[in-house]
């Protein structure tokens, strides 16, 4: 990925102060009505910054939190994952607040340049932006409506009071802009860059997400027999190396990035020093199976410390952050097309990772060696949570309230969107 930091100057959108996330004016951006696909090109530049870092590193972490995967690190941090999810999930949060503002931040950057597109002729190179400014509105939705439901759902930077749509509005509207991003995108060249493979690898998510099942199998298949794309072992994943398996990542380079995973993770006792805010549970880290390839890459030990060894850069350096990945693909086939024509695609994923085969009698018994497999597979990447969501295993696994089946809408968003509601599993 060529460094962007900021370089773009009149071109990158910058922002004034507002009254909320969703209503931002740029003072400093090219006229929508002067726009050429030269300076559209520049501003997709941009995207690809304003995308990678303004989750926030919690934002990233979310679902592993809320997911039950990690606690506090240190020797004074809530060790209890359900103590630290309800002391951290709550309306007034920073922890809830941060990712929602992020989300809606870049989002303004991705429909100005949208609306502009839309006023320039019906061009290939034209349309080609397009698809990869779509593709990252439909990852900003996927987003917002998995974790807080019923969200405003914006296609233009708008001011004033809007209220939230239906969560099945959300999940339309998803689908909606990765259909325009596997129809226009470019095809694969660099993992650093948008596709329309990676584009259908997150349409095979969504439909998952959604209980369409045949529809992401037949997605995911398609992806698995893309010729761009094989399985790679997690050193070559995570430690920088030439692998096939990356559809999309982030590059998150140092000099661009203010996203640095690894300094939440790894502890002063490692060579690259590290916050140590989050630890690995104790069931995390004896969760790995012998011969398991993945385990040292996941998991490690830094003297007294447990952590999660996916990100190794401390607070030296920052490392990539995965979106989507090969290993995913699997997972989502096996799952999706169930017991009978699944199985196969679970034990080849578990055979390359060094494991045997399993050999579940029952279609529970599958979903249980598939959300396992998940687990192992995509440690602290962002799963977690949703996979438990989704399969309705949240309250039963975790012994949770219903209502951290969703995040709540922040209350520093209601109280200046006077037509923004509380989301459904927070009122009731």
């Amino acid at each position: 990925m060529k460094n962007f930091i900021i370089s773009l100057t009149a071109l990158l959108l910058v922002f004034a102060t507002s009254c909320n996330e969703m209503d931002q004016y740029p003072h400093n951006a090219v006229s929508s009505d002067n726009l050429t696909e030269e300076d559209a090109r520049l501003l997709l530049t941009g995207l690809y910054f304003y995308m990678q870092n303004k989750p926030t590193a919690n934002g990233y972490l979310t679902q592993d939190v809320v997911g039950g995967e990690l606690v506090r690190g240190g020797a004074t941090g809530l060790k209890d994952p359900i103590l630290l999810v309800k002391d951290l999930v709550t309306p007034e949060s920073g922890f809830v607040s941060g990712p929602w503002d992020g989300f809606y931040t870049a989002l303004y950057q991705v429909n100005s340049l949208i609306v502009s597109l839309n006023k320039l002729p019906d061009t290939a190179s034209r349309n080609e932006i397009l698809g990869v400014a779509s593709f990252f509105r439909g990852l900003l939705y996927y987003n917002l409506v998995s974790r807080y439901g019923e969200v405003p759902i914006l296609e233009a930077p708008v001011s004033g009071d809007i209220a939230a749509s239906s969560e099945a509005e959300g999940w339309s509207f998803v689908e909606k802009n990765f259909q325009t991003a596997i129809d226009y995108a470019p095809v694969f060249t660099d993992k650093n860059y948008v596709s329309k493979q990676a584009a259908k690898a997150l349409m095979a998510r969504t439909k998952l997400a959604q209980g369409k099942l045949a529809e992401a199998a037949k997605l995911a298949e398609e992806v698995i027999g893309d010729v761009n794309f094989s399985l790679a072992d997690f050193d070559q994943i995570f430690r920088g190396k030439a692998n096939r398996e990356e559809i999309f990542t982030f590059a998150n380079l140092l000099n661009e990035s203010s996203v640095n995973l690894s300094a939440s993770l790894y502890s002063r006792s490692s060579a690259n020093g590290g916050s140590y805010t989050y630890a690995p549970t104790t069931k995390v880290m004896n969760m790995f199976e012998p011969d398991d390839k993945r385990t040292a890459i996941s998991v490690d030990m830094q003297e007294t410390n447990e952590v999660i060894n996916k990100y190794p850069g401390g607070e030296v350096t920052t490392d990539p952050i995965i979106i989507t990945r090969l290993g995913e693909m699997y997972l989502i086939s096996a799952e999706a097309q169930g017991l009978a024509k699944g199985l196969g695609r679970l034990n080849e994923l578990r055979k390359f990772r060094g494991l045997p085969a399993v050999h579940p009698a029952t279609e529970g018994e599958f979903i249980d060696a598939i959300l396992q497999e998940r687990r192992v597979e995509l440690l602290a990447e962002g799963f977690r949570w949703f996979d438990l969501v989704r399969l309705n295993r949240l309250e039963s696994d975790l012994g949770f309230e219903r209502k951290y089946n969703r995040l709540p809408i922040p209350a520093k968003e209601r109280s200046l969107n006077k037509l923004l509601n509380q989301n459904s599993y927070w009122t009731n």
